[in-house]
């Protein structure tokens, strides 16, 4: 099965917005110049470790819960004034629950080792987005209509950490509904990038990629449709990883899950400063779903067979930048000269047509407007777009953008369809047969480093080198590679197979110690 070729007004289309991406990232870099606000440095030496580590000084009492959570509650207050990337606390209730830890540790009961097993998180701190259900707290998903909403129970991968001991301090800001990459909405604001303060941080668990890069919280839960835990971990230099399909429920989220399809391509994950913790976050809030995935088998990385492209080639999206294939090759170097692993470039051709794919396997029936608008037809849509450049819309721009495109009758029995799920049937298939039980694939997170507030709307469709895998099911990381000529997180993303989540937290973990990891912020 072969893509057909695009059409003329495709490749046209793609032309024209080429030429205005390139006026408008002018006009952008006029416009913002060089202002960025710095982050104060991190002073305390217990936010530069691993969540692992912190655990384990907490089981052995070489620092208190009580203190970890001050800590954390103290980095928030002085960084979030600057990048606003935190909306809602529950510190006073989250310290009791770190003196309970602390005293369940001091009255010695429980063995380390039981802990160790039984509560590996015990007393660890913790932060979730604005879509992930926290008892207690407000689940407003940037949507004004729904300031009120709280959330009347815990979401379930948030009782599963509760369940491992780890203590969560509260909320971080996402985009209206979570359907745009630039964590932007009337309800909280925009979020700004640590690294500089006139570029994005991604979307839609956009808050929590900032929290993890400035060390408000030991680590962060996100969850990625289509590449709202990568596009995040890439803009602001952590890790981040979409699980395999199914691996985590979603129950608990909002938008709510109307049909099972959505199980496939929506996931939950782990973000994280240090590579280490994924591993060890994942087989807590896979719950039953853990043996599955082999997490304590050994990976052997010399035995690894590693595929890699540059491009998905695609109209419409920005090409790759240098420096971002750069290090993609020097990824690729680093696996020959160390572990003679010679890597095999592929130019799989069904990847360009990763948008048309990823827009009809995301469908559901209910439509985005339907979620923001009790009316949702065009003339009221374009109204709020009309109060939206008065300044008197409760939506943001991108938000009705979206809803314009999405009013479409969903037809599970078009033609269109019916061709672009047998291509993505194709795809995985072919990705399958490729992977295998020992290989991983190498690819952009997202063909350029953080844009400009607001330079999305031109670029609409680059998410798709993230949500494209979304489609197909398969686990990935995100990966920090160090920083661009002008100060920007880089990096790329590890795909596996179904279940071999493993693979990715071995090459995660083999590229933190290569190249270095999450850097601080500002160079702190």
């Amino acid at each position: 099965m072969k893509p057909k070729p695009f059409s003329f007004k495709t490749r046209f289309l793609s032309f024209v917005r080429g030429i205005l991406d390139a006026l408008t990232g002018v006009l952008f870099k006029l416009y913002y110049g060089t202002k960025v606000r710095v982050s104060p440095p991190i002073k305390e030496d217990i936010l530069k470790q691993p969540a692992i580590e912190v655990a384990r000084k907490i089981r052995n009492k070489e620092v208190s819960s009580e203190e970890v959570l001050n800590i954390c509650i103290q980095r928030i207050k002085e960084t979030n004034i600057i990048t606003n990337y935190f909306i809602e606390d529950r510190f006073k209730l989250a310290l009791k629950e770190a003196k309970d830890a602390d005293d369940l540790i001091r009255n010695g009961f429980l063995s380390t080792r039981y802990l160790a097993r039984k509560k590996p998180f015990l007393g660890v701190p913790f932060t979730t987005k604005d879509s992930i259900g926290v008892e207690g707290l407000h689940m407003a998903v940037g949507v004004t209509s729904r300031k009120y909403c709280i959330a009347a129970k815990d979401a379930e991968v948030i009782q599963l950490l509760k369940k491992s001991g780890a203590i969560i301090i509260g909320l971080t800001n996402v985009p209206e509904l979570c359907m745009w990459y630039e964590t932007h909405n009337h309800l909280y604001g925009r979020t700004l990038n640590p690294f500089n303060t006139t570029r994005i941080v991604g979307g839609s668990s956009g808050g929590e990629g900032v929290i993890q890069a400035v060390g408000g919280s030991i680590f962060g839960i996100g969850s990625d449709i289509g590449g709202s835990i990568r596009i995040p971990a890439f803009f602001n230099g952590i890790f981040g990883h979409k699980p395999t399909r199914r691996a985590v429920s979603n129950i608990g989220q909002y938008p709510d899950i109307h049909d099972d399809a959505t199980n496939l391509y929506l996931c939950v994950g782990p973000m994280t400063r240090y590579a280490v913790d994924l591993k060890h976050i994942q087989k807590v809030i896979s719950g039953d779903y853990a043996k599955n995935l082999n997490l304590e088998k050994t990976v052997d990385i010399k035995k690894l067979n590693v595929f890699y492209q540059f491009s998905n080639g695609a109209p419409m999206m920005s090409d790759v930048d240098p420096e971002i294939k750069e290090a993609l090759l020097k990824v690729v170097k680093h696996f020959e000269l160390k572990y003679n692993i010679a890597a095999e470039e592929k130019k799989i051709d069904w990847l360009k047509r990763s948008s048309q794919i990823w827009l009809q396997t995301s469908k559901t029936d209910k439509s985005f407007a339907a979620y923001i608008f009790n009316n949702p037809s065009l003339a009221a849509i374009a109204i709020e777009i009309f109060k939206n450049i008065l300044g008197l819309s409760g939506n943001t721009l991108a938000a009705l953008l979206v809803a314009l495109s999405d009013r479409q009758k969903f037809n599970p029995d078009s033609d269109k369809h019916k061709y672009f799920m047998e291509a993505r049937d194709h795809l995985e298939e072919l990705f399958k047969n490729m992977l295998k039980e020992n290989g991983v694939f190498l690819f952009p997170t997202h063909p350029v480093p953080a844009p400009y507030h607001n330079q999305p709307l031109i670029r609409s469709l680059n998410f798709m080198y993230t949500a494209i895998i979304n489609s197909l099911g398969f686990p990935a990381t995100a990966i920090p590679l160090g920083l661009n000529k002008d100060g920007l997180p880089i990096g790329i993303q590890v795909v596996a197979n179904i279940n071999n989540d493993r693979l990715c937290f071995a090459v995660a973990e083999e590229l933190e110690n290569a190249f270095g990891g999450w850097i601080e912020p500002n160079g702190g």
